[in-house]
């Protein structure tokens, strides 16, 4: 049995939700970015004592198949964006379609009516978020960071950066209090 969990976006995440599915003696074989592989299935009482537990720690059950499908596409972007050494040398939308073994045009229609935004705004604002990451680290030159995030040049990545944040990405960089957002506030 799957479930899924929405803003689950990060490692710690994960650990929070093993340990809650251990507190509950739910057994699981896999956690993963947005969802939890369970062995056999659950009671409605423990299914209810699991939706709790997640709510606690700012988590929710989806049971919804548009939600869930929103946060498969999120958890998609968000580990290909975040959690790859290098993004994908191919479109995104083949990416996407590749990962979830589904239509873009299904997919990007029922995120866009969901979420309110495109498939590809989104990435774009977790690729600003990255490359404000890798700003604060100051470790990579701008140019660096935009053939990293598959930008055409330093010049298209800083004209997108201004666009999501009002920011140059050199002012950014100078900055002392870095405002970066959550990837569950995303």
């Amino acid at each position: 049995m799957k479930l899924f969990i929405k803003n689950m976006v990060s490692s710690r995440c994960i650990m929070m939700v093993e340990a809650k599915l251990e507190q509950l003696g739910i057994l699981y074989t896999q956690v993963g970015l947005g969802e939890v592989h369970i062995v056999g299935t659950i009671s409605k009482q423990k299914c209810h004592e699991l939706e709790l537990a997640l709510n606690e720690i700012g988590l929710e059950l989806l049971d919804n198949k548009r939600t869930q499908l929103v946060e498969k596409i999120k958890n998609v972007v968000v580990e290909m964006v975040h959690h790859k050494e290098e993004l994908p040398r191919v479109n995104f939308s083949d990416y996407l379609t590749e990962k979830l073994n589904m239509d873009y045009t299904t997919m990007s229609t029922i995120f866009s009516h969901t979420k309110g935004i495109t498939i590809e705004h989104f990435i774009v604002i977790n690729k600003i978020e990255k490359v404000k990451e890798l700003l604060t680290y100051d470790e990579l030159s701008i140019k660096e960071i935009a053939c990293k995030m598959n930008y055409s040049g330093a010049s298209h990545l800083s004209n997108q950066f201004k666009k999501v944040t009002g920011l140059t990405p050199s002012y950014y960089k100078t900055m002392k209090n870095f405002r970066r957002n959550g990837l569950e506030d995303l």
